[in-house]
């Protein structure tokens, strides 16, 4: 049996005369020399516990009092051990633990409570020093020498070095024991019910009491405290409120009242009128608002002033990191849309407006590098969602001849498919989605409705995206401001094109891959190994280790899946589409063309990409892939016309058709008129000129020599001066037209 100072032990008593050392005890030495074991007696006595004398207390209480203090231990119990060894040996011994409460391992933050916690500390240092307290014990066999120690070390009186060693006895001797626990001394927040019978109402005195008792009257206060009868039925008139959100203060306690506190009513032509409440019958509203408030955690005080939808995403509780479950960089892709904060202008005339255009963002989780990005002037949509995952997958050298820009290349090795993306429900719920999925092997999630939260990267990404191009793009807005009114922009601030935008939205997209701040993702074993805290870095790190995810599709399939398909047909010189001619070296080897002019054109499949009209491509029926058809010089759009631009002119030109063929019957009824009227005068003066000729008329060849003459001015012609004339008139009738075609090229 091995015994040691401080230890807690419990002992069962047997039949054999042990049963009054039956307890729980804390052991103060253990001497085998003297064969003794000073202990003290944790728990109830019992029967053996000593009467301290006085009256006897009454069975029941005429009111509640305070908890009564525990009561103070600390008798010294020498106890043999060799009784102790054989109750050991039967088992009815045994070494326990008791753990304090947590309050004991907080600090001590109050100064009052470091003050008081301080002169414990000093008076009971004697107790605390073990060689101390055991030479003490065993020369003098009590206590005495060491309480007048401790009296004298910290000036206390001697109940006070009684309490503290109590405090000892009881949680262990320890420096901890001796803290302060006026938490338990009736602190605020502590129930003080009242009730007719029991405690009267706590705080302070009103006036019209404080008065009375000048005089020698003790008076009750008008309004009652607060009872237990009370609470409950303000609780339980608050719970009744079903409501998705609590009301205000005032509404709410407007509703307990009615509903718990009033009684009688009167009936008014059968409506029933609640009676007026009367003093003293009711609690006020400082009382129901104090139950409201202290009832309640603020946590629940929380989540009841708030919808649940807007909790859980902005208030909940945060138990992981956003790339919780994914492996690596390209595992899992977030996409989402947005309307961009800028007004742009138009590529055909830059004095047209177009609007705000639709900003896709694709977010790695794992790296949270942005690794494609789309800009269009249509609604989101799958259609425009494909087109983003072909500019994050697709060769960037295509993507920036596309878009007219050098691309950066920041993110290596180049990204390829995801093997999961998460997308809108709506993008989500389209049959456009699963047949994607199925054919390009992308498994496709989405966040519930109304949860952007959960899709958090993205959000903020759009956000940094706004508050980056706010300084320093004409035109852009930020709703945020208060001096611009909730979202007001100033449209005719705007100077750039879809195409320039995009080329500002790649430098801005790279800036943040390569500069960002990602140091808190960075764990030790990465750091170690050199990793770069930024998008960029942890992506390159990702996949040098091998955890990242990549896998190969075709280039084909990358066109034939996520680009918009459309229907061309091959005419006579090019493969026409949106008005536009598109040609190629393999068309023009097969001849294509000659084809269709000797036996009929004929439609083919084309896809396109929307924010360019320099190319299309359609399949290579003779060979394998896709034949990619550039823009003809003679094309009726240009290069770098998106396909939205290449529409609206086209609807334009259609739109005006009524107006155009309106001016154009106007000028030839105009000039018919002229003509008819030309042709009237002419015949009449011909009739004229018949009536009023004489002798013989010149034949054709004379007259003409003739007129020739008075054109040219000649007193006398003759038929090779008259060929002369007509070949230097000729002459200078084909300089002009050649003058006319050098100026139209100029």
């Amino acid at each position: 049996m091995d015994l040691m100072h401080n230890q807690v032990i419990r002992i069962l008593g047997d039949a054999n005369g042990t049963d009054h050392l039956e307890g729980i005890y804390r052991v103060i030495l253990d001497e085998p020399t003297i064969n003794k074991t000073i202990a003290v007696r944790l728990d109830d006595q019992g029967p053996n516990r000593p009467d301290k004398g006085g009256r006897k207390r009454a069975a029941v209480t005429k009111q509640k009092r305070k908890k009564c203090p525990l009561p103070l231990i600390g008798d010294l119990q020498w106890l043999d051990r060799d009784v102790l060894a054989d109750l050991h040996r039967k088992s009815r011994l045994h070494p326990i633990h008791i753990d304090r409460e947590a309050i004991y391992r907080m600090p001590i933050l109050s100064e009052d409570d470091q003050a008081i916690y301080a002169k414990r500390c000093t008076a009971m240092a004697p107790f605390l020093t073990f060689s101390n307290l055991r030479q003490s014990i065993l020369i003098h066999e009590a206590l005495g020498d060491l309480v007048r120690e401790a009296m004298a070390a910290g000036e206390v009186s001697r109940s006070y070095v009684y309490k503290q060693w109590s405090l000892l006895c009881r949680h262990g001797i320890a420096e901890v024991s001796l803290r302060p626990r006026r938490d338990r001394c009736g602190a605020p927040g502590v129930r003080r019910p009242c009730s007719k019978d029991g405690r009267k109402k706590a705080g302070r005195k009103t006036h019209k009491q404080r008065v009375a008792r000048y005089y020698g009257e003790d008076l009750d206060p008008d309004q009652p405290g607060m009872s237990d009868e009370w609470r409950a039925v303000i609780l339980a008139a608050d719970a009744s409120n079903k409501s998705t959100v609590k009301p205000k203060m005032p509404k709410r306690i407007d509703h307990i009242l009615r509903s718990g506190f009033v009684s009688r009513y009167t009936q008014v032509n059968g409506v029933l009128i609640p009676a007026e409440l009367e003093k003293g019958s009711y609690p006020n509203d400082q009382q129901i608002k104090r139950v409201l408030t202290t009832e309640y955690s603020r946590l629940e005080r929380l989540i009841a002033s708030t919808t649940k939808g807007h909790f859980k995403r902005a208030l909940r509780a945060l138990t992981s990191r956003n790339w919780k479950g994914v492996a690596g960089p390209g595992h899992t892709w977030a996409i989402d849309s947005t309307v961009g904060d800028i007004y742009l202008r138009s590529s055909l005339n830059p004095a047209w407006i177009v609007g705000r255009p639709i900003v896709y963002v694709i977010v790695d989780v794992w790296s949270t590098a942005v690794v494609g990005f789309y800009v269009c002037l249509t609604g989101p949509s799958w259609a425009t969602a494909k087109v983003s995952l072909f500019n994050a997958v697709c060769d960037p050298h295509l993507l920036g001849d596309l878009w007219g820009y050098q691309p950066i290349l920041c993110l290596e090795p180049h990204p390829t498919l995801p093997g999961n993306l998460l997308c809108d429900r709506g993008e989500f719920l389209s049959k456009g989605a699963y047949q994607t999925g199925m054919k390009l092997r992308l498994d496709l999630s989405y966040t519930p409705p109304y949860r952007p939260d959960l899709k958090g990267l993205v959000e903020v990404l759009h956000r940094i995206e706004k508050d980056a191009q706010f300084l320093f793009v004409p035109g852009a807005m930020d709703y945020r401001r208060k001096e611009y009114e909730l979202r007001r922009g100033h449209a005719a601030d705007s100077a750039l094109t879809v195409r320039q935008y995009v080329q500002y939205l790649q430098i801005l997209f790279s800036i943040y891959n390569l500069t960002a701040d990602r140091s808190k993702r960075l764990d030790a074993h990465m750091i170690a190994d050199g990793a770069i805290g930024t998008p960029a870095g942890l992506w390159r790190w990702g996949h040098a280790v091998g955890i990242g995810s990549r896998r190969d599709v075709l280039p084909s399939d990358l066109i034939s899946e996520l680009l918009p398909s459309a229907t061309g047909r091959v005419g006579l010189r090019s493969v026409q589409f949106a008005r536009s001619d598109y040609s190629c070296e393999q068309m023009i080897e097969e001849q294509w063309t000659a084809e269709s002019r000797n036996f009929g054109g004929w439609t083919l499949p084309v896809h396109y990409y929307p924010g360019s009209a320099s190319r299309i491509w359609t399949p290579n029926m003779s060979g394998t892939g896709h034949l990619e058809l550039s823009l003809m010089d003679e094309s009726f759009s240009s290069p770098e016309l998106t396909f939205d631009e290449v529409a609206e002119s086209i609807a334009m030109l259609s739109m005006s058709r009524s107006d155009r063929e309106h001016e154009r019957t106007l000028k030839l009824l105009g000039l018919m008129e002229q003509a008819s009227e030309l042709t009237r005068s002419a015949a009449i003066m011909a009739d004229e000129a018949m009536r009023k000729a004489k002798g013989v008329k010149p034949s054709i060849r004379d007259a003409r020599a003739l007129e020739v003459q008075s054109m040219t001015g000649f007193a006398s012609a003759t038929p090779e001066m008259a060929q002369q004339a007509r070949d230097e008139a000729t002459d200078a009738h084909t300089a002009m037209m050649l003058s006319l075609l050098e100026s139209t090229d100029d």
